[in-house]
């Protein structure tokens, strides 16, 4: 009889675990982060900081690859539906999602971030800024434009940086020198060219393809320049004709091929890492062509509007955490080359360093005056849409010499279509 006792507290004392399990875990929070690769890393580094925060409060982060991603959260902002706390959101959705109104407006008293808008770059601050005034998402790090360029291919072909970053015309011409002294091209494709000169010239109110009221801008000397300048290129052979991360992209870097890029700073740590590291020191950066501007990419933290309130504070937290505290935002500059928004940090040492990938150049100084020269540009719902017609348009051109005037004509024609709906 005892050991039928004994049996029946062993039994019921198993049984009885689970519950006790899950009541203590019940007690234990959590905190649900959505972030697309590189981000989810640098809100895992920041664990250690927020249990200091919050020991009692675990920090999960939902990782997907970055369309994967930006297509969940649009999903779950439609329907409610596995809605995490806080979603990473990168710098052109950010645009999209702000006029959806699934997200929640931080100039609230809860948040009142408007107080920190001098604390952070202002296009970053500018682009996450709603039609209806409204400041949905927390800029953490930018991509201030530049180009790269090969100092070694340059010196064979008797370039100097300064036929690069003259007018579009110089730099047409002296890649076409380097193709001559060299067989490398200047760039892996002309729409890198189109996609920066269509970004200068703009008038407040104007957006890349629409303007505040919805009017078609494609039609305009802006843009025919663009094609023009990407026209001139590929005509002298200018370009590889390979698509960005394609393998003959990356291959091209390696090999010698490409003479210059025009990307984010970011392009130039994912050469030394991953794309080649073997060309570290050959490479140096420099001013975009005409003292041109761009941004490419940046990573935002946004809080969906429809999550429980009482989560709300604590999203809130995280979001401050991983965009207003100066060691958080160097770290990540450091570990992932996630270039900071917040001004702060504009002024430490690191920015000084040499940098070995580009012959010990201190390019960070050069990127740091290049992020306070961007303005933000308005976003309209068919920015994708348009980019897309106005890339078809060049092809057209490119491939099948079609009218410059006459593709413009037709991408402004179906957008004036598409901006009525």
């Amino acid at each position: 009889m005892n050991s039928g006792s004994a049996i029946s507290r062993r039994v019921l004392l198993a049984s009885a675990l689970p519950a006790l399990s899950q009541a203590h875990a019940s007690e234990r929070r959590t905190l649900t982060v959505a972030a697309f690769p590189l981000v989810d890393e640098i809100a895992r580094a920041a664990i250690p900081a927020w249990q200091r925060l919050h020991p009692d409060v675990e920090l999960k982060i939902l990782s997907r690859q970055y369309s994967d991603h930006h297509t969940a959260m649009t999903t779950a902002l439609s329907t409610a539906v596995s809605l995490p706390d806080v979603m990473a959101l990168e710098s052109s959705f950010v645009g999209r999602f702000a006029q959806g109104g699934g997200l929640e407006d931080l100039r609230q008293s809860a948040y009142g971030v408007e107080r920190f808008r001098s604390r952070l770059v202002p296009f970053a601050y500018d682009q996450a800024l709603a039609r209806s005034g409204a400041m949905v998402a927390m800029p953490a790090d930018i991509g201030p434009g530049t180009m790269l360029y090969r100092h070694d291919i340059l010196a064979k072909a008797g370039v100097a940086e300064a036929d690069l970053t003259g007018t579009w015309e110089r730099y047409v011409a002296a890649g076409a020198r380097i193709k001559a002294a060299t067989g490398a091209y200047l760039i892996a494709h002309v729409q890198e060219i189109k996609d920066i000169i269509i970004r200068g010239g703009l008038k407040p109110g104007e957006g890349l393809y629409f303007d505040t009221a919805s009017r078609v801008l494609v039609n305009s000397p802006r843009f025919e320049r663009a094609f023009e300048v990407a026209l001139l290129a590929r005509r002298q052979g200018l370009d590889a004709r390979v698509s960005a991360w394609s393998n003959d992209w990356a291959e091209g870097f390696k090999r010698g091929r490409l003479a210059t890029e025009l990307s984010g700073a970011w392009l130039v740590g994912q050469l030394n890492n991953f794309i080649a590291p073997s060309t570290s020191g050959l490479w140096r950066a420099a001013p975009l062509p005409e003292g041109g501007t761009a941004t490419y990419g940046g990573a935002f933290y946004a809080m969906p509007r429809r999550i429980a309130p009482e989560r709300k504070a604590l999203a809130w937290d995280f979001m401050q955490l991983m965009t207003l505290d100066p060691q958080r935002q160097l770290q990540a500059f450091k570990d992932f080359d996630a270039f900071p928004a917040l001004l702060a940090t504009h002024d430490d040492a690191f920015f000084s360093e040499p940098l070995p990938f580009l012959g010990g150049q201190r390019a960070r100084q050069l990127w740091r005056e290049a992020a306070r020269r961007i303005t933000a540009l308005p976003v309209h719902k068919q920015n994708q849409f348009a980019e897309e017609v106005v890339q078809t348009e060049l092809d057209k051109v490119l491939t099948r010499n079609k009218p410059i005037r006459t593709a413009l004509a037709d991408a402004e024609q179906l957008l004036q279509r598409r901006a009525l709906r």
